[in-house]
């Protein structure tokens, strides 16, 4: 495979970010256009975990009392939150914020999904990311929680031991982001974009990426 017909794929998230989700949506749908349009080019996506909260207690702090502390009143937790189910609804996601309770540590969770990439089945690490993004943010579960965890990890097919080994894990299971906010983008090392970027940008960002060769 020629260089030039590789694309490589890497995006920094974190499981407590909205935009993230929303990120993660609108690259599926752009990839699969891609993919489409160049069949030839060999896409590889690399997910590299940022916890943007790692001083978050282990057992998470009240949801609504940490947003109203960080963005100064509930009035405006209320306009945040408006904005934010608004742009996921635009892309066909339904996300519920009053169901969620917690404010989760995020620490577990990596964890778990590094074990989960060290079995080189993108697919199922794919599965695991979309089902922890929708347990929290579109059912208020707690993807903090050791039991939450290993249900949604064993539901989407992730061998028990495997489990087992991610909550033995103590040690740190986020990279250190040379980012300054997710989601990040990065095609190739040659572009990269933030935020939450409609698909057709995302597509044209990997098609300015690679030099399609025949």
């Amino acid at each position: 495979m020629s260089a030039a017909n590789k694309l490589t794929i890497g995006i920094h998230f974190d499981l407590i970010c909205p935009w993230c989700f929303i990120g993660k949506h609108q690259l599926a749908m752009a990839r699969g256009k891609y993919t489409q349009m160049f069949p030839a080019v060999a896409v590889e996506t690399v997910w590299r975990p940022v916890q943007l909260l790692p001083d978050v207690p282990a057992s998470g702090v009240p949801f609504a009392a940490f947003y109203e502390r960080r963005l100064g009143s509930a009035e405006a937790v209320r306009r945040r939150q408006k904005q934010v189910v608004q742009a996921a609804s635009s892309v066909g996601l339904d996300l519920d914020l009053s169901a969620i309770e917690r404010m989760p540590n995020t620490a577990r969770a990596h964890r778990l999904l590094r074990r989960v990439a060290g079995l080189g089945e993108l697919s199922l690490y794919e599965a695991l990311l979309d089902r922890l993004f929708a347990a929290y943010f579109q059912r208020g579960e707690d993807i903090g929680d050791e039991a939450t965890l290993r249900m949604l990890a064993v539901d989407v097919g992730v061998p028990p031991d495997v489990v087992d080994s991610a909550q033995a894990d103590a040690g740190n299971p986020a990279t250190a982001a040379a980012v300054e906010g997710v989601p990040h983008f990065d095609f190739n090392g040659r572009l990269s974009l933030s935020g939450a970027r409609d698909a057709a940008i995302l597509l044209m960002a990997m098609s300015k990426a690679v030099q399609v060769l025949p």
